[in-house]
């Protein structure tokens, strides 16, 4: 456990030296100061006020950024190191194998997290100095989301990055997985589906596959309860799942995808790399 912790310490340590964690960081920042700017907070739209409206603008803007940043920074990690050629050295050292790599996930979950909850916390901070009424239900629920769905990328990237034997082919790997979330939301999926005279149940299961799709759904179902925006398609969610258990679903499901990734990556990492 110390080595895992000392790990993820460099790993830390390695990101805040790096450009990209600067531009992260100054991204969701910059967010969150620009909605601010533009009186956010004090505006009432469709019925939400205050801090409210912030967080649904923020969390939309989140779902296209986020998952990419994660997977673009976090596939260099053991490509990175494949490539450079220093495995001899890590494994010349007294860390085990599970250390470094778990160690390199938290280290690199804290650093990929803490802008963006930071970002969110100076948000409520702000609004309580203004006297702004602050959802704190629809904030932690939000908070978690967020958490579930940086975990979910991560070991998704950390997946590609062990499969991967270049930085340029994790990367590309990296943009065409996020892509193709992207692209499969509703929109597209939910076509072609359709056009095929699918069951409505199979094509919601198959788009509720798509983590990006469940962290949409589940952001939209606190300012529209009855997913009037997404059509028909709400009453098999519905009928299937009911308001309270999607919520819990969509903090479950992206961590548990997550963690099935990352473990699978361990597994091919410690039997491909291992000499």
């Amino acid at each position: 456990m110390k080595h895992l912790w000392l790990t993820a310490k460099l790993d830390i340590v390695e990101s805040l030296r790096a450009r990209w964690f600067m531009i992260y960081s100054l991204v969701f920042g910059g967010i969150v100061a620009l909605l601010f700017a533009f009186g956010l907070t004090e505006s009432r739209v469709l019925g939400f006020i205050g801090l409210s409206r912030l967080l649904v603008t923020y969390i939309q803007l989140s779902m296209a950024i986020l998952p990419i940043f994660v997977l673009i920074t976090t596939v260099r990690s053991v490509a990175g190191d494949r490539e450079a050629g220093v495995f001899e050295y890590l494994l010349s050292l007294p860390v085990s194998l599970s250390a470094w790599f778990w160690g390199k996930i938290v280290g690199r979950y804290l650093v990929v997290f803490l802008p963006v909850f930071a970002a969110m916390a100076a948000a409520a901070g702000w609004a309580m100095i203004k006297e702004v009424e602050v959802p704190w239900e629809m904030f932690l629920y939000y908070t978690g989301l967020l958490a579930a769905i940086s975990w979910c990328f991560l070991g998704i990237g950390m997946l590609i990055s062990t499969l991967a034997r270049s930085i340029d082919v994790a990367q590309g790997a990296a943009f065409l997985v996020w892509l193709t979330m992207l692209l499969f939301l509703d929109l597209i999926l939910l076509g072609i589906l359709i056009q095929g005279h699918i069951a409505p149940e199979v094509v919601v299961a198959v788009a509720l596959a798509n983590p990006l799709q469940v962290f949409r759904t589940a952001a939209l179902m606190l300012f529209d309860p009855q997913l009037v925006v997404i059509g028909p398609a709400a009453y098999v969610i519905f009928d299937y799942f009911g308001g309270p258990l999607f919520k819990i679903y969509a903090l479950v499901y992206p961590v548990v995808l997550g963690t099935v990734a990352a473990t699978g990556g361990f597994l091919l990492f410690r039997r491909g790399d291992l000499p």
